[in-house]
């Protein structure tokens, strides 16, 4: 019999995604359970062909239950993952809440696959940013360890959910015809703005995104004591975040040698046509798994030849979350 899955928050920007990745995958002839809040019952998602009907999520939606991925918001996670994983399900969370537990293993499959042996029923998929990053850094950092990372990300409105990406597409249209903006999802205009990652403000100063990216590249890397720095700002695109990298290695490195390194790494293409003035852009991430690399330069401000800045676009919905969730269930089953 094959496994029965669940996805939690299926009628979610995230859970959609997750449904045409199951099919992109092969894994939709499985036993499949949609559930999301009760404004969703009765909705009909269509998977694999077949139409699969929206259940209320309950404390008993997980009996019978293999694998759970959840794409709901830290407060449903935080009361159902530990009655899921309670029932016997394996589960994948997207959320913040588990990521920074000790016993909880954060993972990028590509990555860190081996830390997926010490769960214990719980399992974090990283921060959306942290991944779009790691995926180029960690390559690099196999072969000539880094020291010092400093980011800049232009995060796209699909990280706040379906309601913000049509928010950009409200406002976008209001401002064009000369209409009043009024913000709802984000605390300011988001169509031709763009503004601080709307996550609260630390007493270090730095807003809650910022310190995901640093805590959580140090879990997955092991590396506790790595050097990072990250500015997060959201920008009016729909989908797909950027973000602007500039590394301090340990021994010296050129731009080939991080072309030929980061020309086999799985998950990353090359988009750095220095003639034809092609570079990742987010437009062209957007509904791709892998994340796109450019700009590779030499920093000419670094002494020695330790440093490298380059540029990346990676799909928030897709390897930032649902792909990468995924990715995750398929080393479990092997």
């Amino acid at each position: 019999m094959n496994p029965h899955l669940a996805i939690v928050g299926a009628t979610g920007a995230v859970g959609t995604e997750l449904c045409r990745i199951v099919d992109e995958r092969g894994l939709s002839d499985w036993r499949i359970s949609l559930l999301a809040s009760a404004r969703s019952r009765g909705r009909r998602l269509r998977v694999g062909g077949r139409e699969i009907e929206v259940k209320a999520l309950d404390v008993r939606s997980f009996e019978g239950v293999d694998y759970a991925i959840f794409s709901a918001g830290g407060e449903r996670s935080r009361t159902f993952a530990p009655i899921a994983a309670e029932a016997g399900a394996v589960v994948i969370d997207n959320s913040s809440t588990f990521r920074m537990q000790p016993d909880v293993p954060l993972v990028i499959p590509e990555i860190n696959p081996q830390d997926l042996r010490e769960h214990s029923g719980i399992i974090a998929n990283p921060n959306c940013s942290t991944i779009v990053m790691n995926m180029a850094v960690w390559p690099l950092h196999k072969v000539n360890p880094v020291r010092r990372i400093v980011v800049s990300t232009y995060q796209a409105a699909s990280g706040a959910g379906a309601a913000a990406m049509a928010e950009l597409r409200t406002q976008t249209a209001a401002q064009l015809e000369g209409r009043p903006i009024s913000p709802s999802i984000f605390p300011h205009p988001i169509a031709f703005n763009l503004f601080s990652h709307n996550t609260p403000i630390g007493s270090d100063g730095y807003n809650t995104e910022e310190r995901k990216m640093i805590d959580e590249t140090r879990k997955i890397f092991h590396e506790g004591a790595l050097a990072i720095t990250a500015t997060c700002i959201r920008v009016p695109v729909l989908r797909a975040h950027s973000e602007s990298i500039n590394l301090t290695f340990s021994r010296p490195i050129t731009a080939e040698e991080v072309r030929e390194i980061l020309a086999d790494a799985p998950g990353v293409k090359i988009v750095d046509d220095v003639e034809g003035g092609r570079f990742p852009m987010p437009i062209d991430a957007s509904g791709k798994d892998d994340v796109l690399v450019g700009r590779i330069r030499g920093d000419l401000s670094q002494p020695e030849g330790r440093g490298i800045e380059m540029f990346v676009c990676g799909d928030q919905l897709r390897k930032g979350a649902a792909l990468n969730a995924v990715q995750i269930l398929e080393r479990l089953i092997g």
